[in-house]
């Protein structure tokens, strides 16, 4: 008798959750129920602050179009699960590799908090080993062309010694490999101060080849256009810099201590080569 009063007292209690769920009331903090889930102000405001909307636009026609946004969003979410794409092997890969970026981004994140500020000397010091970034700032035009990267020794020596694009190109044809030109424009801020030096130093008009996996791309530059970053401006852009590397550096060395005190356990076959 008391296990059916406890099994009845149960029920009662499940389906009076059910019943408050379905009967959720869009008030409060809960700004709109979408099938009894609800979008609270924190989930509109987290939106908003993460959608870019223009200055002119009226403040709350942009919170009624975010929250339309984010109905939406539930309703196609809601339709996923119907169909069990949340119980697909892809699905919980896709969410375990997210959940890991987020994890990841936001220890860089507090790390970079607390990073140490550099000294007047280290900033001036990573400026002048930087002109690519600061003072000699330029976008570069580049016409380039995209192949697949010989193996064969002999090939590799004539795209070397090929001194125009027209030569390099007449070099791929003639041992039948297929290209892509295109046209594109890079910002030598993100070029390696080392290799900025070096493609400086090329004559003008003779490619430079970058590999890209198994590809190879040459480049040529067609045209500069200074950009210069000097006085109060370099200043916050070296110190932001220099934090960033000093964190990717903390980080390396983190999980290098952590390596070395984690259990790792690896199936035959799937272990990492041994260190020599």
């Amino acid at each position: 008798m008391g296990g059916q009063v406890r099994q009845a007292a149960v029920a009662i209690i499940a389906l009076g959750v059910l019943t408050s769920g379905c009967n959720r009331k869009p008030e409060g903090q809960t700004v709109a129920v979408v099938n009894g889930e609800e979008i609270t102000l924190p989930d509109l405001n987290f939106a908003l602050n993460s959608t870019n909307v223009p200055a002119s636009m009226d403040k709350t026609a942009a919170r009624s179009q975010i929250l339309q946004q984010l109905v939406d969003r539930r309703l196609l979410a809601e339709q996923a699960r119907k169909e069990g794409i949340d119980k697909s092997p892809e699905y919980l890969n896709r969410v375990r590799r997210a959940d890991e970026d987020m994890l990841i981004s936001m220890l860089a994140a507090k790390r970079l908090k607390t990073a140490q500020l550099p000294s007047d000397r280290e900033v001036q010091a990573y400026i002048s080993a930087h002109p690519n970034m600061f003072d000699k700032r330029e976008l570069w035009d580049l016409q380039q062309i995209s192949y697949p990267t010989p193996t064969d020794p002999a090939i590799l020596s004539e795209i070397v010694k090929a001194s125009t694009m027209p030569a390099l190109i007449s070099v791929l044809q003639a041992h039948n490999i297929a290209f892509q030109e295109q046209k594109n424009r890079v910002d030598t801020a993100i070029i390696p101060s080392a290799m900025f030096s070096k493609i400086n130093a090329i004559p003008p008009g003779e490619p430079f080849v970058v590999p890209a996996g198994k590809n190879s791309v040459a480049s040529v530059i067609t045209g500069k256009q200074p950009q210069p970053i000097s006085g109060p401006k370099a200043n916050p852009l070296a110190v932001e810099t220099i934090r960033k590397t000093q964190t990717a550096k903390a980080l390396e060395g983190l999980v290098n201590s952590l390596r070395g005190s984690a259990k790792l356990e690896y199936q035959p076959g799937y272990a990492p080569p041994a260190k020599k």
